[in-house]
């Protein structure tokens, strides 16, 4: 004779039944749709190997150059290229600069044309510092920061060229809700001093640059 529904042991039989088929209908769709936290991070942050080109737009820049205090744009680019970082791989890659250049004119002087100032880095970065960190997942948030060693070269009509070197790196940074960024604003942590050997000749006071991925 078949159990009667009526039976309360039944009843607690089947709702066993149901929460076990569930556990293990949402266990199987983790297994198929869904990704460790691990994999999930890593998968909002570029792939290692990537080589990734950005614009630069640096506006209403402060370069002293000796005692004058000039106001420059700088436009150009920026490539880098994305490598494992091997103290935080899941949540942060290191960003090897491959090249970077931007040029201004400086201003004229009394109807004298100004010139013209570059930075420059020609050969890929022997010490990685730049990074990239994931702060935040579902909608990504990041950290980026580019950590610059580069040439200055002033030309100006009727002077000799002057080539300068960055005595400390440059640490440009902005925070982001994309990657690569579209038009965000990195800022300038600390001025920078550019030198001939022991001599201090320019100080780059501001460099608020907008980057563009490409």
């Amino acid at each position: 004779m078949p159990a009667s529904s009526d039976n309360p042991a039944n009843g607690l039989d089947r709702r066993g039944f149901l929460r076990a088929t569930a556990a293990m209908g949402g266990a199987a769709a983790l297994g198929v749709l869904g990704a460790s936290p691990a994999e999930a991070q890593r998968d909002e942050l570029p792939p290692v190997g990537a080589e990734i080109p950005y614009s630069m737009l640096a506006t209403d820049t402060q370069v002293r150059i000796r005692t004058d205090l000039v106001r420059v744009d700088f436009r150009g680019g920026i490539k880098h290229r994305v490598e494992a970082d091997p103290y935080d791989p899941d949540r942060s890659v290191r960003l090897r600069t491959l090249e970077f250049k931007v040029t201004g004119k400086l201003p004229d002087d009394n109807g004298t044309e100004g010139g013209t100032i570059t930075l420059e880095q020609n050969n890929p970065d022997a010490d990685v510092q730049s990074r990239l960190r994931l702060t935040q997942g579902n909608p990504p948030r990041y950290e980026m920061v580019m950590v610059l060693s580069f040439t200055m070269t002033i030309d100006r009509p009727g002077s000799e060229r002057l080539v300068l070197t960055t005595e400390d790196p440059a640490r440009l940074f902005a925070r982001l809700t994309q990657f690569p960024p579209q038009r965000d604003l990195y800022e300038l942590e600390n001025p920078v001093d550019l030198v001939l050997p022991d001599t201090t000749i320019v100080t780059l006071r501001r460099f608020p640059v907008k980057v563009s991925g490409l």
